[in-house]
C-alpha cells in the first residue's frame, strides 16, 4: 500500500516527482526553440526546391505563389509537431525495466484553446486566399477560345466548336484566353498540363471547366492525373502553344480535307459524265458495228 494512501491514515503529501523528468527545466520552451530553428531551415529548403516545370500560362505564377504560401504555413506546423513528439519520446522515455505509471498530467485549457485557435485561423485565412486567387483565374475574358476536351480510356480528343475543327492534338495560340470544357466517355479522368498548373477532373455526366491563357510557345503534354485503368500511364497527348498566325494556319490546314473531298467528288462526277458520253458513243459505234455486221 502506498505511503500516501489516505486509507492508511497518512496525510496525502505532495506528488512525487517522476524521475524521468527530474531536473528538466522549461521543456516546452526548449521544444519551441528547437522547432523554430528547424522550421526556418525546412522553409528555406522547401522554397529552394523546384516543385513544378517551367510555367507556360499566366495562371502559373499565381498558383506557384499559393503553393509557396502553403509550404510556409504547413512546414512549421509539421516540424513543431514532430519536434514535440520526438523530443518527448527521446527525453522522457522509460528506462529498461521501469514499469511504473507516468506522472499524472491533467489537461491545460489555455494550451488547448491556443492549439485549436491558431490552426483554425491559419486554415481559414488560406481558404480565403485560395478562393480569391481561383476566382481571379476563372474570371471570363473577351476573345476566349473554347475547346471541348474529351477523355476516354486511354486517349484525349479535342474539339474547337467555334472553328469547327476536331483534332487529337491540342494546339493553342499564345496569349489568347482559353476555356476548356472537359467531358469523359467512360470513367473518371483528370485533365492536366503541368506547365499550365490548373487541372480538372473529367466526370461522367458532367462538364467541368477551367480557364487559362497560354503565354509561352513550346511543346507540352496533357497528362491524366486520375488513375483510370491499366493504360493510365500512357494517357498522354501532345500540346503545342504557337504564335497566333501559326494557329490560324493550323486551323486552315485542319479544314482543308473537307473541301478537297468535295472537289474530288465533283471531279469524279465530271469524269462519270464524260465516261457515260464515251460509253454511249462507244455504244453507238458498237451498235453501228452491229448494224454493219
Amino acid at each position: 500500500m502506498s505511503e500516501r494512501d489516505p486509507a492508511a491514515g497518512d496525510p496525502a503529501g505532495p506528488p512525487e516527482e517522476d524521475p524521468r523528468i527530474q531536473g528538466e527545466k522549461h521543456p516546452v520552451a526548449r521544444m519551441i526553440a528547437l522547432g523554430t530553428v528547424l522550421s526556418l531551415i525546412g522553409i528555406a529548403i522547401a522554397l529552394l526546391i523546384d516543385w513544378f516545370p517551367v510555367s507556360a500560362a499566366g495562371s502559373a505564377d499565381e498558383i506557384d505563389t499559393v503553393y509557396d504560401v502553403l509550404l510556409i504555413c504547413s512546414v512549421p506546423v509539421f516540424i513543431l509537431v514532430m519536434t514535440v513528439a520526438i523530443y518527448s519520446v527521446v527525453r522522457f522515455r522509460a528506462k529498461p525495466g521501469d514499469m511504473r505509471d507516468g506522472a499524472p498530467i491533467h489537461g491545460n485549457t489555455r494550451l488547448e484553446v491556443i492549439w485549436v485557435t491558431i490552426p483554425f485561423l491559419m486554415v481559414t485565412a488560406l481558404a480565403i486566399y485560395g478562393w480569391i486567387v481561383l476566382d481571379d483565374l476563372e474570371a471570363k475574358q473577351p476573345n476566349t477560345l473554347v475547346v471541348n476536351v474529351t477523355g476516354q480510356q486511354f486517349t484525349w480528343s479535342f474539339d474547337y466548336p467555334g472553328e469547327k475543327v476536331k483534332s487529337n492534338e491540342l494546339v493553342l495560340p499564345k496569349d489568347r484566353p482559353v476555356e476548356f470544357r472537359i467531358h469523359t466517355k467512360d470513367v473518371l479522368h483528370s485533365f492536366w498540363v503541368p506547365e499550365f498548373r490548373l487541372k480538372s477532373d473529367a466526370v461522367p455526366g458532367l462538364t467541368t471547366k477551367i480557364r487559362l491563357t497560354p503565354d509561352r510557345i513550346g511543346r507540352y503534354q496533357v497528362v491524366c492525373a486520375e488513375l483510370c485503368g491499366i493504360g493510365h500511364s500512357t494517357m498522354r497527348q501532345n500540346v503545342r502553344v504557337v504564335a497566333p498566325p501559326e494557329f490560324d494556319s493550323w486551323l486552315a490546314d485542319q479544314k482543308e480535307p473537307a473541301p478537297a473531298g468535295g472537289e474530288a467528288e465533283g471531279e469524279a462526277g465530271d469524269g462519270g459524265e464524260t465516261g457515260d458520253s464515251g460509253e454511249a458513243g462507244g455504244g453507238g459505234e458498237t451498235g453501228g458495228g452491229g448494224d454493219g455486221a
